[in-house]
């Protein structure tokens, strides 16, 4: 459980709201209202210099709603891994994984270092197809619902090595499991304790929230890559966070250049660009978001001083989004010029 602050980061609204965003994806004209249906949006929250521009709640949902982000998890979990640096709980992304988690001594993550989970780049072979019953993915998922101790890195430390550590980009919600035992074994506490104590309450979040974890407490670890739950500002209100600087209660809870380095496409020892940061999705012109499968997103734009937080329910996984995200993204932040 993470606990909401005392007093929470107000969201005053704009002084003229935002009603209409039209814009063109793929040879094809949309407005807000058939992003809205063909994407299957339930929750849609727009901040434009901390404040509210849009807020629209569909299918049943309400401001008190609790929606699970999925892979924006993922993002949350890389900033936490910020957090431990700038506390000296890791001592810098060069460490070897086995170095904080010593089950996974002796497995392909042998000679792993954090940074290198950080790309998704551990060499450790990973099938994510979500929608195969003997993928890796799966395996893992069955392990989480297992909520046996251990079991999740028992299904890590089987994986055999298919590359040389931090050379090949393979897309795993299992490293991000990884990078959530490295934070729970560094900082000594639950991530959901620390995220509270660095973050939700001291920045202002409004409600309390939930992490999934993969066993009871006290053994469990959070899901590193999915299981959060929160309300749709409370999402806004990270992004806002972010937008500060990682500024929370007067204090930088992040190391100086960790939010850009974090934020910004990387490349690969051998040279490979990889358009890919530490567990975020780099944009065009500085943006960049944490995205959740079945359509969940968090955008941030430090230049246009926009937040976006979008919740869906898509019928498929992936694939199943009518208009790109994106496009969406860059007519909002055209229309709020």
């Amino acid at each position: 459980m993470l606990w909401r602050a005392a007093r929470p980061v107000p969201l005053p609204l704009v002084a003229t709201q935002l009603r209409q965003v039209t814009f063109t994806d793929r040879g094809k004209h949309y407005d807000l209202a058939t992003y809205l249906e063909v994407n299957r949006v339930t929750g849609l929250l727009i901040l434009k210099d901390g404040r509210i521009a849009l807020e629209r709640y569909r299918l049943g949902n309400t401001e008190r709603t609790h929606w699970m982000s999925m892979s924006v998890a993922k993002s949350i979990t890389s900033t936490l891994i910020g957090a431990a640096i700038k506390q000296h709980y890791i001592a810098s992304l060069s460490d070897s994984v086995t170095h904080y988690v010593p089950a996974l001594a002796g497995s392909a993550y042998e000679g792993v270092t954090v940074r290198d989970v950080l790309m998704m780049a551990s060499g450790a072979r990973w099938n994510e197809t979500y929608t195969d019953p003997a993928s890796d993915r799966r395996r893992l998922l069955e392990a989480q619902i297992s909520q046996v101790s251990g079991s999740t890195m028992a299904v890590m430390r089987s994986l055999p090595r298919a590359a040389p550590p931090g050379t090949v980009n393979n897309y795993s919600t299992g490293e991000t499991q990884v990078a959530a035992e490295i934070l729970r074994r560094a900082v000594g506490r639950p991530l959901a304790t620390y995220l509270s104590e660095r973050i939700w309450s001291r920045f202002g979040m409004e409600t309390d929230a939930s992490w999934w974890l993969d066993s009871p407490p006290p053994d469990g670890v959070e899901i590193g890559g999915s299981g959060f739950s929160a309300t749709l500002r409370d999402y806004g209100r990270f992004g806002l966070f972010l937008l500060n600087g990682g500024v929370a209660a007067g204090d930088s809870g992040l190391p100086t250049g960790w939010i850009e380095e974090a934020t910004t496409p990387k490349t690969l020892p051998g040279g490979a660009p990889l358009d890919y940061g530490y567990l975020w999705w780099p944009g065009q012109g500085g943006a960049y978001a944490a995205e959740g499968i079945y359509g969940q997103w968090i955008y941030v734009n430090p230049r246009a001083q926009v937040v976006i937080v979008v919740w869906s329910a898509q019928a498929k996984p992936t694939g199943a989004a009518l208009v790109d995200d994106w496009a969406f993204f860059d007519a909002v932040v055209s229309a709020l010029k």
